[in-house]
């Protein structure tokens, strides 16, 4: 059974800096996309960046410039390196990895970035 781990969100001011980590254990597949999603309050979730086991990234239009994805295979981890935070990147982060040969999905508990202003 997948799981993901997340860690490193918190209370920042505007401007300031995060890291996010997800750690997966579980999975029997090395191939794999892994990434961020995140659901602000009343909004629907959101892809943040994604990294396959590659190194092809995608990031959302509103963070380009400002978030950094990476990933360390032998570890099965991915990071989110948060630059400039805005009020506006505040919500929950939640930590995705999709396996490729089966298309499955597996989530994260989700963890809370809360940027002041």
């Amino acid at each position: 059974q997948v799981q993901l781990v997340e860690s490193g969100g918190g209370l920042v001011q505007a401007g300031g800096s995060l890291r996010l980590s997800c750690a997966a254990s579980g999975s029997r597949f090395s191939s794999n996309t892994m990434g961020w999603y995140r659901q602000a309050p009343g909004k629907q979730r959101e892809l943040v960046a994604v990294m396959t086991s590659g190194g092809s990234t995608n990031y959302a239009d509103s963070v380009k410039g400002r978030f950094t994805i990476s990933r360390d295979n032998a570890k099965n981890t991915v990071y989110l390196q948060m630059n400039s935070l805005k009020p506006e990147d505040t919500a929950v982060y939640y930590c995705n990895l999709v396996v490729t040969i089966t298309i499955t999905s597996y989530w994260g508990q989700g963890t809370q970035v809360t940027v002041s202003s």
